[in-house]
């Protein structure tokens, strides 16, 4: 059999599958730690880590033993019957992240969706808001995933463009605006604020300093549930195991998910007190693959490598080495750099004919792959275990990619 090439596996792709993506041309065979390898045998720094799913590095030994260990034993049994993992892994989480409990689900849209549903039920039953009334106020720029009640939040029309009718309940307010957000919570039908601390997907948006404590304490003062979606941000990106830790905030619901499960296994929950978990009742959400035992093993494993390897630590060490280097780039393309932890993003001015993609695409061809994102923005989010020497060596074919653009 004729061995296939990366252009037969993407034309495959191309025939076969939907055309909801646009990957960058190249094609993946292989990974470990902070590498990956394409069908051919090239090697890559990785620094898009699937989207900040991989903090642990590609194929974690520790990570991949605890995921082969319970596929071996019990995969799945739906949440119709009790198994031997799911409570060992609630108590992890809750301990670890000092809630009551722990909803578990599968994806990070699914977790968004879930603390919407959460929000609305503790509005009714709590706040005693009327019926079909409840309000979640949400910012503009935001990236909560992709379903129809997500998408009607979104000022993305790449997102939301001819899915309507639209889910209706939320408000839209300006990102890092507490003066928006204080308007926006007049009224007694405002249930909750569901916010990145940084907006990922926008382009690495990072609100000024200050901003989630104020939203926490405005939070607090007019009755509403503070929810932040930590699903990219979270599990030590940004150089704290939370980035709400950033500025000593705890939200009423956290959402987790992503690098939770070290990029082996979808997995994702919710987290919060209580007064909020416990209005939902039997039967009122769920999920068949929410809290199967792989998922509670994959889970508590990669939770453990954080913490044994000291990723968040590492993270803050290299982001700042990223930034410092990055600003020493002399390129009329570079506009910014901003970030924090190993969350980073170059905003490039497209110059002479050249744009993101195209410097994506020539950092291909020198072994660094990352992703432009809404046309102007590179994102980097290399996995955290990287080190100092990888990071300067990375940084290096960075800059040579702009040196050869001689722009």
């Amino acid at each position: 059999m004729t061995q296939m090439t990366s252009k037969d596996y993407m034309a495959r792709e191309d025939k076969f599958g939907a055309h909801n993506y646009h990957p960058l041309p190249v094609v993946l065979e292989r990974g470990e730690g902070i590498f990956v390898w394409d069908v051919e045998g090239k090697k890559y720094f990785d620094f898009l880590a699937a989207y900040s799913a991989v903090n642990q590095g590609h194929c974690h030994p520790k990570i991949v033993k605890a995921l082969t260990a319970q596929a071996e034993k019990l995969a799945l049994t739906s949440r119709a019957f009790y198994n031997n993992v799911l409570g060992e892994w609630e108590e992890y989480m809750t301990k670890l992240f000092g809630y009551d409990r722990m909803l578990p689900m599968n994806s990070g849209a699914e977790a968004d969706e879930t603390a919407l549903k959460l929000a609305r039920k503790w509005a009714y039953k709590v706040k005693a808001i009327e019926q079909e009334k409840a309000k979640i106020v949400v910012c503009d720029g935001n990236f909560h995933g992709r379903t129809i009640t997500i998408i009607s939040m979104s000022s993305d029309p790449d997102a939301y463009s001819d899915y309507g009718p639209y889910t209706p309940g939320f408000v839209n307010i300006p990102y890092n605006d507490l003066e928006a957000l204080e308007k926006a919570f007049e009224g007694p039908n405002v249930a909750a604020f569901l916010v990145e601390p940084i907006q990922a997907e926008a382009g690495v948006y990072v609100p000024e300093d200050g901003f989630l404590k104020k939203v926490s304490e405005l939070c607090k003062k007019k009755n509403v549930l503070f929810m932040a979606d930590e699903v990219q941000t979270g599990l030590a990106r940004t150089g704290k195991m939370l980035a709400c830790d950033h500025e000593g905030v705890k939200p009423d619901i956290l959402i987790l998910g992503k690098a939770i499960s070290g990029g082996m296994f979808p997995v994702s929950c919710v987290l919060a007190d209580d007064e909020v978990m416990l209005t939902i009742k039997p039967g009122e959400h769920g999920s068949t693959y929410g809290g199967n035992p792989i998922a509670g093993k994959v889970a508590m494993a990669a939770l453990d490598v954080i913490k044994e390897e000291g990723l968040v630590e590492n993270s803050m060490k290299m982001g700042e080495i990223f930034r410092r280097e990055m600003r020493l780039i002399k390129s009329e393309m570079i506009v910014d750099v901003r970030g924090k932890g190993l969350l980073n993003a170059v905003e490039i001015k497209p110059t002479k004919g050249k744009s993101a993609w195209d410097v994506c695409m020539a950092m291909k061809e020198n072994g660094i792959i990352a992703k432009p994102t809404h046309e102007h923005t590179i994102r980097f989010t290399p996995p955290l275990i990287i080190n100092e020497g990888q990071m300067i060596e990375a940084i290096a074919l960075i800059k040579k990619t702009f040196i050869e653009f001689g722009i």
